[in-house]
C-alpha cells in the first residue's frame, strides 16, 4: 500500500518538520537575544529596552510553540504567554520613562509568570512537577529581587533575563534537532531539573543576601527625631543624652540635637558628639571637628555608625590629653532628616558652627570660648566654609583657627578626577543627589546616563561603611560606561559646584594640608586652589606630605598629626600664623 501525495499521512511527515523548524528559530533567537543581553546588559538604553522587548516576545513565541496537551495546563502556558505580551506592551508604551520603568515591567512578569508556572505544577507528574515548581520559584524570586533592588536589578533585568533566555533557547534547539520520537530525550527532564535547582539556589541565595544586608544597614533611632517644637533661631540645644560607643576611659561624651540652618532662611535640625576629659580645670578649648565622607542617608551619621573611624578622627586621646574638648557634628541630613548638603558650602558650615554654639549650652561638658575647627577631606571643605561663614553668621563663636586637611576645596577638579578614582562613581552620586535634592536646575536626567540612574539613585542611599555598598561597587564595576551623561562640568551643575568652591576670604589663621599621593583629592588641583587664594590676599600655610595618600594623611602616624597639634596650639596661645603664600 502507498501512501498518495497529498494525503493527510503524507502532510504529517511535513507538518512536524514546520513544527522543529519554528521550534528552532524561536530557540536560536533566544540564545542569540539572551547571549547579547547576559553580557553587554549596559550597551545603551535603546539597546537593553530593544533586546528586553525582543526577549518577552521570544518568551511568549517559546510558550505557544511549546504547548502543553492538558487543557489546564495550555490555559496557563496562554496566559504567561499573555504576561509576557502585556510586558513587551508596557515596554513599548513606556519606554520615554527610562530603565527604572523596565525594571519594574520585567520584575512583574517574571514574578507573574512565575506563579503561574507554580500554579500549573500541580497539573505535572513526576520530575515535571519539580521542574514547574523550582523555575516557577526561581522566575518569582528574580522578580521580587528585581522590584526590591533597583541599583541591581539592571544585572537582574540584564544579566539574569539573558541568562534565562540562553537556557529557554538551548532547550527549544535541542528539542528541535533530537525529536522525542528517537527515545533520546529521556533525560531533558532531569537535566532541566538540574538547571531549576540552581536557579533557585542562586535565587534564594540572592533573597538570603538581600535580607541580611537590608538589616545591616545603619538606622537612626528616635534620638534624632526633631520634636514638635523647634525653637527658629538656630545653634540652640534641643536635647542630650550620655554616649558611650567607643569613648575611651577618663572621657565624658554627650550626643546631643540642635537647630541650624541650611541656607539663609532655611531651618533644620542636626546632631552632633561633645566629648570631654573627665578631669578637666577651667574651661576647655574647642576642637569643632568636621568629618570626612561618610554617606548621605541619614543611617550615615558617625554617631549612628561609629562616632571617629567612620569620618577619619583617629587622635581623639591626643585632643583630650592636651585638655581640649571634641566637638563633632554630623551634619544636616545624617541621623537628622534630610536632604544631606553633601559638599554644599552653606549648609556644612552652618552645621558646624551651631554644633559650637549648641555645645557651649551643655552646661556639664565646661566648653571654653576658643575654638579651632579641624577638618579632613568632605570635612576640609565644610571647615573652610566655617572659616568663610563664621564671621557674618556666628560672630559669637570665637574661631581662632581653620585646619583643612585634604579638603575638598577644588569642585570642579574633584568631579573631573573622580572617573579615574576606583569607586570614585559612589562619590558622584552623593554629588549629583545632593545638588538635585537642593537646586532645583539640576536634574537627573540632565546629567546621569539613563540605565544608570537606577544605580546612582540607590548608591545615595547607602553609607561608605554598611556592607551593601559593596554590592553598590560590584554594581558600578559592571557597568561598561560611566555613569556620567557627558561632561558633568557644564550647564547648572558646573554653575553650582563653583558657587560651593570656598572662595570667601577666611578671617582666622589657615592652615591646608595635602598629601602629594593622594588618589581621591587631586595634589594638583589643591595647588591651583591655593595658589588662587594666595592672588586673592588670603594668607594660607599650606604643607604637602610626599608619601601619604587621601586617608593616611590624617592616620596617627602621619607627620601631619603632630604638626596639626602644634599648629593648634599656637593658634591658642594667640602666636602670629604662618604665611606660605
Amino acid at each position: 500500500m502507498t501512501t498518495e501525495p497529498g494525503s493527510s499521512a503524507s502532510r504529517q511527515p511535513s507538518r512536524h518538520r514546520g513544527r522543529r523548524v519554528l521550534v528552532a528559530v524561536v530557540g536560536a533567537v533566544a540564545v542569540l537575544v539572551g547571549g547579547w543581553l547576559a553580557l553587554r546588559p549596559f550597551a545603551s538604553l535603546a539597546l537593553l529596552l530593544l533586546l528586553l522587548l525582543l526577549g518577552l516576545l521570544v518568551a511568549a513565541a517559546s510558550e505557544l510553540v511549546d504547548l502543553p496537551g492538558p487543557p489546564l495546563l495550555r490555559r496557563l502556558s496562554l496566559a504567561r504567554a499573555g504576561v509576557y505580551v502585556l510586558g513587551a506592551v508596557a515596554l513599548v508604551l513606556w519606554t520615554g520613562l527610562g530603565v527604572r520603568v523596565a525594571i519594574v515591567v520585567i520584575g512583574v512578569t517574571l514574578l507573574v509568570g512565575g506563579v503561574l508556572e507554580v500554579v500549573g505544577a500541580r497539573r505535572e507528574h513526576g520530575v515535571e512537577r519539580w521542574n514547574a515548581v523550582l523555575g516557577g520559584a526561581s522566575s518569582a524570586l528574580f522578580g521580587l529581587l528585581a522590584l526590591a533592588w533597583p541599583d541591581i536589578s539592571v544585572i537582574v533585568v540584564g544579566v539574569l533575563t539573558g541568562v534565562r533566555l540562553v537556557v529557554l533557547g538551548a532547550r527549544l534547539l535541542w528539542r528541535a534537532v533530537r525529536p522525542a520520537a528517537t527515545g533520546s530525550g529521556r533525560w531533558r527532564p532531569w537535566l532541566r531539573l538540574v538547571g531549576n535547582v540552581a536557579a533557585v539556589l542562586v535565587a534564594g541565595l540572592l533573597a538570603l543576601v538581600s535580607l541580611s544586608l537590608n538589616r545591616a544597614a545603619p538606622q537612626p533611632d528616635s534620638f534624632y527625631t526633631a520634636p514638635s517644637s523647634v525653637p527658629a533661631q538656630p545653634g540652640q540645644l534641643l536635647r542630650s543624652e550620655a554616649y558611650t560607643t567607643k569613648i575611651p576611659a577618663g572621657a565624658q561624651a554627650w550626643r546631643i540635637l540642635y537647630t541650624t540652618t541650611r541656607d539663609e532662611g532655611v531651618p533644620a535640625v542636626a546632631s552632633a558628639l561633645v566629648v570631654v576629659p573627665e578631669q578637666r580645670s577651667g574651661p576647655l578649648p574647642v576642637i569643632a571637628w568636621a568629618h570626612g565622607t561618610t554617606g548621605a542617608a541619614p543611617g550615615c551619621a558617625p554617631t549612628v555608625i561609629d562616632p571617629f573611624e567612620a569620618g577619619a578622627f583617629f587622635i581623639l586621646d591626643r585632643v583630650l590629653s592636651n585638655g581640649w574638648g571634641f566637638v563633632g557634628t554630623d551634619y544636616v541630613g545624617l541621623g537628622t532628616a534630610g536632604p544631606h548638603p553633601y559638599l554644599i558650602g552653606q549648609g556644612e558650615g552652618r552645621s558646624v558652627l551651631d554644633a559650637v554654639r549648641a555645645a557651649h549650652q551643655l552646661s556639664e561638658a565646661g566648653l571654653g570660648e576658643q575654638t579651632v575647627v579641624w577638618g579632613h577631606s568632605q570635612g576640609g571643605h565644610a571647615a573652610l566654609w566655617t572659616g568663610i561663614l563664621a564671621p557674618t553668621y556666628a560672630p559669637d563663636v570665637d574661631l581662632v583657627g581653620v585646619a583643612a586637611l585634604a579638603p575638598a576645596s577644588n569642585l570642579p577638579a574633584l568631579v573631573d578626577h573622580l572617573p579615574a578614582v576606583t569607586g570614585g562613581e559612589l562619590f558622584a552620586s552623593y554629588v549629583i543627589d545632593a545638588y538635585t535634592r537642593r537646586y532645583p536646575d539640576l536634574t537627573y536626567r540632565e546629567y546621569v546616563r539613563p540605565q544608570a540612574e537606577p544605580v546612582v539613585r540607590e548608591m545615595a542611599k547607602r553609607c561608605l561603611a554598611e556592607p551593601s555598598t559593596l554590592v553598590s561597587v560590584a554594581t558600578v564595576l559592571s557597568l561598561d560606561s560611566p555613569v556620567w551623561r557627558g561632561d558633568p562640568n557644564r550647564g547648572p551643575l558646573a554653575a553650582r559646584l563653583r558657587e560651593n568652591v570656598p572662595t570667601g576670604r577666611i578671617e582666622a589663621p589657615l592652615l591646608i594640608g595635602q598629601g602629594a599621593d593622594d588618589s581621591l583629592v587631586d595634589p594638583r588641583a589643591q595647588d591651583a586652589y591655593v595658589r588662587d587664594r594666595c592672588a586673592a590676599g588670603q594668607q594660607v600655610d599650606y604643607r604637602v606630605y610626599p608619601g601619604r595618600d587621601h586617608v593616611p594623611l590624617v592616620e596617627p602616624d602621619s607627620p601631619a598629626v603632630p604638626e596639626l597639634l602644634a599648629w593648634t596650639k599656637a593658634r591658642l596661645a594667640g602666636d602670629p600664623p604662618k604665611n606660605t603664600c
